[in-house]
């Protein structure tokens, strides 16, 4: 190879790797960034990642709740991740708006198959929803729900079922346990763009005693450095109940301790 061809492919090779090292992170689904649905693959082993979502909701008669949900994932070890979330609330009402916590939540995901040629990745998670903040309910909830993701190479498919068990009443202003959802969602990678497009439908009962509510969302996450993702996301009631819509805004940081910590088997 000539000298010039060989400075123009190393120039190349310098100029690309941004890209190709932002394959990292902006395909990782995670619970409510920028849409309801995760896929099933937990975070790598000794690595953290720290989310911060906000969120408004508003439905009618009901007025407003803006969220702010920090939480701080950790891969204990391998397929495995334990996770916090503490749920900031701001509920508006005719007396006022009102700010308080909005509970404590400690989840952990397990990804018991690896997506091969004929079964998808499977994962299942349970999260305890604690009653911590005046915004928080009453009740300590418990929920378990089964993921699974299936993929074709840019476009990805995920299923979503979840169940909670405890008391219904009252519920978190902010992230609350709905009682059951169930819902689907397709994304579709743009390689270049370090981009994830999201397409979701869900249907979900908040409580034993309400109706059962239909939504969709559509979100966008960006990987803007290798280890940083932006994420947007919108939602809207398909029937008579539920958000009027929903905005997502998101950012979350991935950072790891494998040079710290002994790499076991």
């Amino acid at each position: 190879m000539a000298t010039g061809s060989r400075i123009l492919a190393l120039a190349a090779l310098l100029a690309f790797p941004p890209a190709a090292r932002a394959q990292l992170d902006y395909r990782n689904l995670d619970d409510d960034r920028p849409t309801l649905i995760e896929d099933a693959y937990p975070l790598e082993r000794y690595g953290f990642e720290l989310l911060a979502p906000w969120r408004y909701s508003r439905t009618r008669g009901v007025g407003g709740v803006h969220s702010f949900l920090p939480e701080l994932e950790f891969g204990l070890f391998r397929n495995f991740h334990l996770g916090l979330k503490l749920p900031i609330a701001r509920v508006e009402s005719g007396s006022g708006p009102e700010w308080g916590l909005s509970g404590l939540r400690a989840f952990g995901l397990y990804n018991f198959n690896t997506e091969g040629r004929w079964l998808p990745a499977l994962a299942v998670r349970a999260d305890a929803a604690l009653p911590v903040g005046r915004l928080a309910g009453e009740a300590t909830r418990v929920t378990a729900k089964a993921i699974a993701t299936r993929s074709w190479g840019p476009t990805r498919v995920h299923l979503n079922a979840a169940y909670t068990f405890g008391s219904d009443r009252p519920l978190a202003a902010a992230s609350p346990a709905h009682k059951w959802w169930l819902g689907g969602a397709i994304d579709r990678t743009l390689f270049r763009q370090s981009a994830l497009l999201i397409v979701e439908l869900y249907a979900l009962r908040p409580a034993a005693s309400e109706p059962v509510e239909l939504n969709a969302s559509l979100g966008v996450r960006y990987q803007w450095t290798p280890m940083t993702v932006f994420d947007l996301g919108v939602a809207r009631r398909l029937r008579r109940t539920g958000p009027d819509y929903e905005i997502t805004l998101g950012i979350s940081r991935a950072f790891a301790l494998a040079g710290l910590l002994p790499k076991g088997p």
